[in-house]
């Protein structure tokens, strides 16, 4: 079973990276076509779980423990069969 993990800031959190691309976008000449950029991290894992549900309850801990800083970043996952 695959795990796909998508990790961002919140909302209302500066995002130094997203403004500096979006900066560069714009003097590349996308100015018109980007309105904002954020930049997040995805995390790709392969696990040994029966159900989905076993799945999911796994990597929200692990989201929770390690992967995410929930202070700060959301994050959403997706559980492939």
């Amino acid at each position: 079973m695959k795990a796909i993990v998508n990790v961002a800031l919140k909302q209302g959190v500066l995002d130094d990276q997203g403004k500096a691309t979006h900066h560069a976008l714009d003097t590349l000449g996308f100015k018109e076509v980007v309105k904002d950029v954020r930049i997040g991290k995805q995390i790709i894992m392969e696990l040994n779980a029966t159900s989905k549900e076993e799945a999911n309850e796994q990597v929200v801990k692990m989201c929770e423990k390690l992967l995410a800083n929930t202070v700060i970043e959301d994050y959403d996952i997706e559980i492939l069969g």
